[in-house]
């Protein structure tokens, strides 16, 4: 353990992956691919929302503020873990090392409160259908995505604040692959208890009343399908409000565990496992689970692609021409 004087801490060293060059290099090209298979996805999904009319409606409304939280929630840790694999580049500056823990915290609570949302939405649409379009607008869609937005905020900078307040001068080594509530606590030599509390009842408030809200808005969703006369519509909305659940209840699920409780209970090892299914398994499946299998969202990426293809075509035949007028000019 590195021992570093209180006044001279001005970076953290980031201790949370494997020191084995064979191990690393694997990790590396396994990470690297899941963030760009990550990134390609939503992407993917969110350029077909924003050129798509047809899917300017509030659920894709609510899926492309999924997809944009899901590019950021992975970009704000596995490019600073991809760089510690090959370059062992594993430290981190004082102010590098909150920021990240602001953005993650930023993201992470933006989604919780998003997935809340987005639930509601569903429950509206599924068991109000002829109210539907009344009493989602897309202006209230807007100001309840703005909410998110601003509550992911305000919640992450006090969740920094506190943190960054407190005292580390014991040691300077994180034991974790980025910066986080948990290490920085069991790193910090001064006293967390109120601070803890603080972090408890917050965390534990917002994201229990978030998942509550999830929760009900499901359970509703659920007596509806149950009522609904064909057996073959039945089994469609159960598979891909299943699908829907699984990842909402794993997200929740992680993160709960990961920022409500105390410190005392804090495992580097199991953390390390937790962390990387909300923050790198959770943001790939979202795209498949809520986009990637629904009919909207293929036709209109069939549509993208044919667009493309047509303008890509287009620019060759014009490539062509110019090529043929030029030789013409030249003979």
């Amino acid at each position: 353990m590195q021992k570093v004087n209180l006044s001279t801490v001005s970076e953290f060293v980031l201790v949370g992956l494997s020191d084995a060059p064979e191990v690393r290099f694997l990790l590396f090209v396994l990470f690297l691919i899941v963030y760009l298979a990550t990134m390609a996805g939503n992407i993917t999904i969110l350029v077909a929302i924003i050129t798509d009319t047809s899917l300017h409606n509030p659920m894709y409304f609510f899926l492309g503020n999924l997809s944009l939280l899901d590019m950021l929630c992975p970009t704000a840790t596995v490019p600073k873990m991809l760089d510690a694999l090959l370059l062992e580049n594993k430290v981190v500056s004082f102010t590098g090392c909150a920021l990240q823990l602001f953005f993650l915290i930023d993201v992470v609570g933006t989604e919780i409160f998003l997935l809340a949302v987005m639930a509601y939405d569903r429950y509206v649409a599924i068991c109000h259908p002829l109210q539907y379009m009344n009493m989602v607008s897309m202006e209230l869609c807007a100001h309840l995505a703005i909410g998110t937005w601003v509550a992911g905020f305000f919640n992450s900078l006090l969740h920094t604040a506190l943190i960054f307040t407190l005292s580390f001068c014991d040691s300077n080594e994180v034991d974790q692959y980025y910066c986080d509530i948990p290490p920085m606590l069991a790193l910090s030599c001064s006293p967390t208890y109120s601070r803890e509390l603080v972090i408890l009842l917050v965390a534990g408030v917002l994201g229990s009343s978030a998942f509550v809200v999830t929760l009900i808005s499901y359970i509703y969703i659920l007596l509806a399908i149950l009522c609904m006369n064909s057996s073959e519509s039945r089994h469609k909305a159960f598979s891909t409000c299943g699908s829907h659940l699984t990842v909402v209840c794993l997200f929740y699920g992680t993160t709960i565990c990961t920022y409500v409780r105390p410190s005392s209970t804090y495992s580097p090892n199991q953390d390390r496992i937790v962390s990387m299914l909300y923050g790198i398994l959770t943001p790939l499946l979202n795209p498949i689970i809520y986009s990637l299998r629904n009919k909207e969202v293929k036709c209109a990426l069939r549509r993208m692609i044919s667009q493309v293809r047509t303008a890509l075509t287009r620019q060759e035949l014009l490539s062509q021409s110019l090529v043929s007028s030029g030789a013409l000019k030249i003979g």
